[in-house]
């Protein structure tokens, strides 16, 4: 076994493959970016090395660099994780010409699966189905279009180099398809530097099932499938294995068809034969189709990991070491099942772009598995894939587990950037979703149910408010001998400002009136309870409020300063009001008197603090209305100045 390993990534795989290499006693050696000093990975290695600056382009797609770091730490092997350099060939040879060991496959395999079209080709010679359709070197259009017409429309036409939806449209009829061509051409040139396209039959009701299969460059054996159907735009949401309505029959068949392949390729390592499954009848063995192979650990492998209670990566460190495979496939245990969540900093309503920004907090419930490379106080860059975290969830039935990644995605607290946490928490409660009724469209069909935007509830707004009037060191606690506690308040919320007032009864009672509404509140070891109910925990962080409201996702406020909003408004009328209810401890000038910008003019005692009220402009008092010593109402005039000269 290597005694010390470099891992080739960053961000939540990273940190998962420590984590086993540190299990098994292997040290670590971590490589960064200049944006990445104080990353999550960074830390938990034993040893980090600076690569370059924040581009991948020019740090983490650094071969040679990446080299030299694992020779100057004494690291035998690199583990390239997933993206970036782990389906490289020419990566892996660099790695082995340095005498070091690559984890994964040899750069023949990855050559062998790294073109769609030559792929396929290979996998029909090895007796493995694949989609009817063109995968030849003629790029004509006139001879493309004639395949179009004799596959039969619908067709999808597809770049035969990368991944990820680009390069691919589907063509209905045959007017469409020099438009659509040309477009995925041109796609396909821009993404990857190759414009050549293939073109397959569109299957009408898609199911995207994978299995995940291990070789040790002889054997093979497969561990089972997993079902990655819920996409939008060609990418993954929600993964779970096994696949919903699996036969023994189907099982069997992809199985068999997934080992023909690796073996075909005398593949080492883990990897993953990705089918496309014709759903609209249920499964059957006679209709799915080889799509491609991703020669690498896939960002899914914990739901295969949390059905056979195996750990992937340590099989990968094993057999890199010169292992033979762990189990035969007779073996390999299938318990329960389980799905995995991809949690990301987007912006769901504006189409699911990528967001950025400060994670202000982030906390995961006890009892899941969460895979992540952020913690609270870090950023989420611009430069890399804005993944915040997998979350995985395991049970002895579907619906079991389903419930429980429905609880998990509730229980998650992120704040301090957009995320797709509420969308992620539809999905997991969608009737179609947990009837096992998955398919690559579903998506799609219900967009707008599943990104309906929900505005803050009147418990969590007052939740927001019983925590903006408690002081920062201590429970909101008080009284007075006439009359309960009041604070007036405003918050700000998504551009909108929300006026109300947080009366006091005593210590965890109180009262919160919002727009004409009155919810009682009271304190227990779990929070504020408003009205029987909880609104959801509170948190301060990053300058805000958060409310972690579960299903219902996670609502931000921002305090606005009375006295603020009270200068402001008196910079335009020169009328200089109490911004609460309070007592006037002094007042400092006299009718007739010029102050400047920023002179102070009273002091009001209110909640056991005295708040000075300043000149909001240069000007003359015109009036004074209020004298030491008076209790005054929020919005009691005690100052006027005259008209502002506009000349």
């Amino acid at each position: 076994m290597f005694r010390k390993l470099l891992i080739a990534n960053r961000g939540e795989i990273a940190c998962r493959i420590i984590e086993t290499a540190h299990r098994m006693g292997v040290a670590t050696v971590a490589v960064h970016s200049e944006a990445d000093e104080l990353a999550r990975h960074v830390a938990l290695a034993d040893q980090a090395v600076p690569i370059g600056p924040p581009p991948p382009a020019e740090s983490y797609l650094q071969g040679a660099r990446i080299i030299e770091a694992a020779q100057a730490t004494g690291a035998e092997a690199i583990h390239p994780g997933y993206g970036f350099l782990s389906e490289n060939p020419d990566f892996v040879e660099a790695v082995e010409r340095a005498g070091l060991t690559f984890i994964g496959p040899s750069a023949k395999a990855i050559r062998a699966m790294g073109l769609k079209d030559a792929a396929k080709a290979l996998m029909e010679q090895a007796g493995v189905p694949v989609v009817p359709g063109y995968h030849g070197e003629n790029q004509d259009d006139a001879h493309l279009s004639g395949a179009a017409e004799a596959i039969g429309y619908p067709v999808l036409i597809k770049a035969v180099a990368g991944g990820g939806g680009k390069g691919m449209r589907k063509v209905i009829r045959a007017a469409e398809f020099p438009a659509a061509l040309a477009a995925a051409r041109s796609e396909a040139r821009n993404a990857f530097g190759n414009d050549a396209v293939l073109i397959e039959k569109y299957i009408e009701q898609p199911r995207h099932i994978e299995v995940q299969v291990f070789g040790d460059g002889t054997d093979a054996v497969h561990l089972f499938e997993r079902d990655c159907s819920l996409q939008r735009r060609h990418q993954k949401v929600i993964e779970e294995a096994p696949a919903p309505g699996m036969t023994p029959e189907m099982r069997a068949a992809m199985g068999d068809a997934a080992v023909r392949a690796a073996k075909a390729i005398g593949y080492k390592g883990a990897g993953t034969i990705e089918f496309i499954v014709d759903g609209s009848d249920g499964l059957h063995p006679d209709r799915f189709w080889f799509m491609e192979m991703n020669t690498r650990l896939q960002v899914e492998h914990p739901v295969t990991e949390a059905v056979t209670g195996l750990d992937l990566v340590e099989w990968q460190l094993r057999v890199a070491a010169g292992e033979g495979l762990p189990l035969t496939q007779d073996q390999i245990p299938l318990n329960g099942h389980a799905f995995e969540a991809r949690l990301y900093a987007e912006d769901v309503p504006a189409g699911f772009l990528p967001a950025t920004g400060t994670l202000a907090h982030l906390a995961f419930p006890p009892g899941i598995r969460a895979d992540t490379g952020v913690r609270s106080s870090d950023a989420i860059s611009p430069f890399y894939d804005p993944m915040i975290a997998k979350i995985i969830a395991h049970g002895p039935t579907r619906a079991v587990a389903l419930n429980r990644l429905a609880r998990a995605l509730e229980d998650t607290r992120v704040a301090g950037t957009t995320t797709n946490l509420a969308f992620l928490g539809a999905l997991a409660r969608h009737p179609g979703f947990a009837r096992g009724e998955v398919d690559t469209g579903l998506i799609e069909r219900d967009l707008s149910t599943l990104t309906a935007a929900t505005g803050p509830s009147r418990a969590v707004q007052a939740a927001a408010m019983l925590e903006a009037a408690a002081p920062p060191d201590g429970p909101l606690a008080g009284f007075t001998l006439w009359a309960p506690l009041r604070r007036t308040l405003t918050l700000a919320h998504a551009g909108d400002e929300i006026t109300g007032a947080v009366l006091v009864h005593g210590p965890g009672r109180a009262t919160v009136e919002i727009d004409g509404d009155t919810l009682e509140a009271h304190r227990d070891a779990g929070g504020w309870r408003i009205a029987g109910a909880s609104p959801g925990q509170v948190a301060r962080a990053g300058g805000a409020i958060h409310v972690f409201a579960g299903a219902a996702g996670t609502f931000s406020f921002t305090s606005l300063d009375p006295l603020d909003r009270a200068a402001a408004a008196a910079a335009h009328s020169g009328l200089i009001e109490a911004p609460m209810p309070g007592l006037v401890k002094s007042v400092m000038v006299g009718a007739g008197e010029a102050v400047t910008t920023g002179q102070p003019l009273a002091i009001l005692e209110a909640m056991k603090m005295e708040h000075t009220l300043t000149a909001p402009r240069d000007g003359t008092v015109a009036e004074v209305m209020a004298t030491a010593g008076a209790q005054v109402e929020a919005g009691a005039a005690l100052i006027r100045l005259d008209e502002e000269d506009t000349e």
